[in-house]
């Protein structure tokens, strides 16, 4: 793993001039201080901002679909200053390498992406944020790896959705034919369409269906554009393309429900009231009311939309800050060293 610790500032790479947050285009400072980080992956690198202490187990934080580290912009200066957090741009997410040419992103993968930084830092355990496609991440990882979690929080995406099957299958055919011309566009090696800074914001607000405060676009857009060498004044996105067709599908519901029986660890999710479920509702309540019944399991509804962490990230901090302190790594290592102490103290 390499850290810088300034927290402005460009990074090199052949898709142009880079950027690590939004104060990077405006000159003003990061919404709270971080040390970029790069972690060293077999198809390239992971990058990420850590923000708080570096010599304590942050928590994981995990974005949506075509998002980047930058979605936790607006919710990091509210987090207790003792909290470190490490916030990562998944493959062919802002500042991460992409996948290699020729090959298919698949959500379920970014549990081997979640591995393989536990196994870079030797962390037998982790506490994962996730907002939307990592929201559903989390949920699928603490199913699969149950005693590898400290803790989730869940962000308005709670598990993996429903499709009629007729419509999963014209959308696998679909999503192939695109990737296919979307990946031979990346080896043309051709710098993408360009736009202005203002058009750039007004497609990502789009982008997002309004989900997101025009304001706050510039905290998603920052680490997703590169500059022009083309036009000046112009910047291009940078993300790997081929994202836009993503394989979401993961498993029925049965399988889904069989996930959430088997999740033990403490689990806060957070349910924007003006934002869709994505699936026919009887889908989401089913689950939803497998894991009401487990002690550690706690349920927020607030007002907002899908990102609500960005538009109105004040409700949401004090339960969120809330359950770090109950069950975030500090809390785990003392409670997992308080069993240890007791073990010994018997022998």
């Amino acid at each position: 793993m390499d850290s810088d610790d300034n927290s402005s500032g460009n990074t090199g790479s052949d898709l142009g001039q880079r950027y690590r947050h939004a104060g990077d285009l405006s000159g003003e400072p990061p919404t709270r201080p971080f040390a970029e980080i790069s972690i060293t992956v077999p198809w390239g690198h992971i990058s990420g901002k850590w923000y708080g202490p570096q010599n304590v187990q942050p928590i994981l934080g995990l974005h949506g679909w075509q998002d980047n580290a930058g979605t936790f912009d607006r919710l990091m200066p509210l987090l207790s200053p003792e909290v470190a957090f490490l916030s990562i741009d998944l493959p062919g997410h802002g500042l991460s390498s992409r996948l290699p040419d020729g090959c298919y992103y698949n959500s379920v993968d970014n549990l081997y992406v979640i591995r393989l930084i536990m196994k870079q830092y030797k962390w037998e355990k982790v506490s994962l944020v996730g907002h939307s496609m990592s929201s559903i991440i989390c949920f699928v990882f603490a199913a699969v790896f149950p005693d590898k979690v400290d803790m989730i929080i869940g962000i308005d995406a709670l598990k993996p959705h429903q499709r009629p099957y007729p419509s999963v299958i014209r959308t696998m055919e679909t999503r192939l034919d695109e990737f296919l011309r979307e990946d031979e566009r990346n080896r043309s090696k051709n710098e993408p369409p360009s736009y202005t800074y203002d058009e750039l914001i007004e497609r990502v607000y789009i982008g997002t269906f309004h989900s997101v405060n025009k304001e706050h676009c510039k905290h998603l857009m920052a680490r997703n554009i590169g500059k022009s060498e083309k036009y000046p004044d112009k910047y291009f996105f940078c993300r790997d393309r081929r994202l836009k067709f993503y394989n979401y599908a993961i498993g029925s519901q049965e399988l889904c429900v069989e996930m959430a029986n088997r999740i033990t660890c403490p689990y806060l999710f957070i349910k924007a009231a003006q934002s869709s479920y994505f699936e026919d509702k009887k889908y989401y309540d089913e689950v939803l009311d497998v894991l009401v019944k487990k002690p550690n399991f706690e349920y927020l509804e607030v007002n907002g939309s899908h990102h609500v962490h960005m538009n109105d990230p004040e409700a949401i901090i004090g339960p969120v800050n809330n359950f770090i302190q109950r069950f975030g790594p500090a809390a785990a290592a003392a409670l997992r060293q308080k069993a240890k102490e007791a073990k010994e103290s018997k022998l």
